[in-house]
């Protein structure tokens, strides 16, 4: 959580470990990402800041080397690094020797016992779920969408079906008219409302209720011979009591704690309770957010592919009600870990993902889910948001905070974050942008896959941005980046369908 004088000038470059940085690159036009560590390739680029754990109280024996960090001194000459041209002949040799290594045990210990999981994603399985990738999905060549029946292995045709319009109105995707329409709340009831909920992957409905509706054509309910809502409804050109249907799946958005502090402030307890601090191998790595009892969304660079075991879920810990990581609370594992398919390490598009508990969150005043927003849901440009984490509060810093830290950041319009003077047409339709033009408020290392969250006129908190990446942390004209919910929403619907069991 960046808070400092803009005009500080930048550390000095350094190079980073292993990988060789383009020489015709400027400091200026290194993007780096939100997260503690993780170096990703060079390229167009954006390479994400190396991690550099918080300093927890807890002290876990590692059993390999933890993320790649940057190099603590700069290297003027190659000699100075690596002592003339025998020793870097020597580092080279040894290099290839533990790729080679690491290539062939790290294989076999992915791929030891491998069982196909709904979803396309593979796991590794010695009693426990040990980690899961995003793969694509087999289909028949007759399948259908949304006609209630699964024509793909893994069912993801029928999971891009139901989806919340503003006001929580429930819309519903048929084959029989291949568009979302509203449901007319004429014989609807509770055992629906949880059926429905159920389905996209929470435990039940939390509320239901019905709005007047205008617009023509609507679902109306007929006998229920499905499990999915798309199997049991029917196109219809009246409602008979002109109302439809909204729903509530989960008790969300609610803060315990309302009085905040512009500009960057420990968080209390309650403050943001949806937040939530991953461990990987004992140290914090990356933010999240609590979306469900069983579902956190966070970034999809957290789980670098230069590392398998970053992909092993017995070595990541959930840690909710968190505000100082000298008071680990609530501990969660980690079943599945979901990538977006379409994810690409070099220019952060599709930077989501999407973590499965093995255990359902208990929820609480200071542990309590951020809302999902609907899919047409925008907050003007200048909208004051706000965004958490355990991050570094000084760009460059070597440790992160131990302290919970919170910032107003204000949506900025994407056409002046792409312009020539911001990113320069690198903000993608999954991205948006967030913070301060003139510098000072922004995230930062160990911020990444944190909330950027904005409170509607219901009250209520609404997920709209997960830290993604940025170039430095609170300079002028270099805001925030984060990866756009909204336009992910489908994935995170189909995702939590598909792993609800």
């Amino acid at each position: 959580m960046a808070h400092h004088d803009p005009n500080d000038p930048p550390p000095p470059y350094c190079s980073v470990a292993v990988h060789t940085q383009p020489s015709l690159m400027s400091y200026e036009e290194m993007i780096y990402g939100v997260s503690y560590g993780i170096v990703q390739s060079p390229g167009p680029k954006y390479i994400p800041q190396n991690p550099l754990p918080v300093a927890v109280p807890i002290i876990t024996q590692h059993s390999f080397p933890p993320p790649s960090s940057k190099k603590k001194e700069c290297c003027v000459r190659s000699a100075q690094c690596y002592g003339g041209s025998g020793a870097t002949f020597f580092l080279l040799t040894l290099l290839a020797v533990t790729i080679w290594l690491g290539i062939h045990y790290g294989t076999r210990l992915a791929s030891a016992a491998i069982i196909q999981n709904p979803g396309g994603r593979e796991e590794s399985d010695g009693g426990a779920k040990q980690w899961s990738m995003t793969t694509a999905d087999s289909c028949s060549n007759f399948t259908v969408e949304c006609d209630s029946v699964h024509d793909c292995k893994h069912g993801s045709d029928e999971t891009n079906c139901v989806r919340f319009a503003q006001g929580g109105v429930l819309q519903v995707r048929t084959a029989l008219d291949g568009q979302f329409l509203p449901v007319c709340s004429e014989g609807w009831d509770q055992s629906y409302a949880d059926q429905t909920c159920a389905q996209l992957g929470f435990r039940r409905s939390f509320a239901s209720n019905s709005v007047e509706n205008k617009m023509y054509p609507v679902l109306t309910l007929q006998t229920r011979t499905s499990q999915l809502i798309q199997g049991f409804v029917n196109v219809s050109s009246s409602c008979p009591n002109e109302k439809t249907v909204t729903l509530e799946c989960i008790d969300c958005g609610k803060q315990q704690i309302t009085s905040r502090i512009i500009g960057g402030s420990v968080a209390q307890l309650g403050r943001w309770p949806w937040q939530v601090s991953l461990h990987f191998n004992g140290a914090h790595i990356c933010g999240g957010s609590l979306i469900s009892q069983d579902f956190v969304v966070t970034a999809a660079h957290c789980f670098p592919d230069s590392n398998p075991l970053y992909m092993d879920v017995r070595r990541w810990r959930v840690y909710t009600g968190v505000v100082s990581q000298n008071k680990l609370r609530d501990l969660y594992y980690v079943k599945n870990i979901l990538l977006h398919d379409q994810y690409n390490k070099d220019t952060n598009d599709y930077d989501i993902a999407l973590l499965k508990l093995t255990s359902s969150a208990e929820l609480s005043s200071t542990v309590n889910p951020a809302c999902l927003p609907a899919f047409n849901k925008n907050f003007s440009y200048g909208t004051e948001c706000w965004t958490s984490g355990f991050g570094t509060t000084v760009e460059g810093a070597d440790t992160g905070s131990l302290d919970l830290m919170g910032v107003a950041v204000s949506i900025i319009d994407v056409r002046v974050c792409n312009s020539s003077d911001v990113y320069r047409g690198r903000i993608s339709v999954n991205m948006m942008c967030a913070g301060d033009l003139q510098g000072g408020r922004d995230s930062c290392q160990g911020d990444s896959g944190g909330p950027l969250v904005c409170q509607d006129s219901d009250q209520k908190w609404y997920l709209m941005g997960v830290t993604s990446w940025g170039m430095g942390c609170g300079r002028r004209q270099r805001p925030g980046v984060y990866s756009k919910v909204t336009s992910l929403l489908p994935w995170i619907h189909s995702m939590m369908q598909v792993r609800r069991s």
